[in-house]
């Protein structure tokens, strides 16, 4: 493991965090929309998350015991990519409304399949994720410091 992966782990980490944030704030924004591009209502969208490379922690591990050749050797340090946003399979909400605009002959209304409560659960994880890969990084960098020193 070189010098530096710990580092582009976690700003791996970082840029799928701030991604699931971003989808989960447009779910959010959304919650509400009956009329998207497609005719229907929003449909809610979700981050599907992938390592970098495959079973990155178990070949950094033996990487580790073993001896074998580090990142150096052209293979990338790991962390985590994002795979695909997909959207929620779930159907759409009925909803009776008669006097909304989008709404059918019995009065009922298709409503985004998006749950605010969901949708903050989802929003509190990556924030506490980001947090997590934040504090990585400054661990990290507080022993790169620390170990220049020693080297001095």
């Amino acid at each position: 493991m070189g010098l530096f992966d710990a580092l582009d782990i976690s700003a791996s980490g970082l840029s799928a965090e701030r991604l699931r944030m971003d989808v989960t704030a447009e779910n959010l924004a959304n919650a509400q929309t009956t009329r998207g591009p497609n005719g229907g209502p929003f449909q809610r969208r979700e981050v599907v998350l992938q390592t970098a490379q495959p079973n990155g922690f178990a070949m950094q591990l033996a990487r580790a015991t073993s001896g074998m050749p580090g990142t150096g050797s052209g293979q990338p340090a790991g962390g985590v990519k994002v795979a695909a946003i997909v959207a929620d399979a779930t159907p759409a909400r009925r909803v009776y409304d008669p006097g909304h605009p989008d709404a059918n002959a019995q009065g009922y209304v298709l409503m985004p399949n998006v749950n605010p409560v969901t949708e903050m659960v989802d929003l509190i994880a990556s924030s506490r994720s980001y947090e997590a890969n934040v504090t990585a990084m400054q661990t990290a960098k507080s022993l790169f410091s620390k170990t220049f020193d020693l080297l001095r």
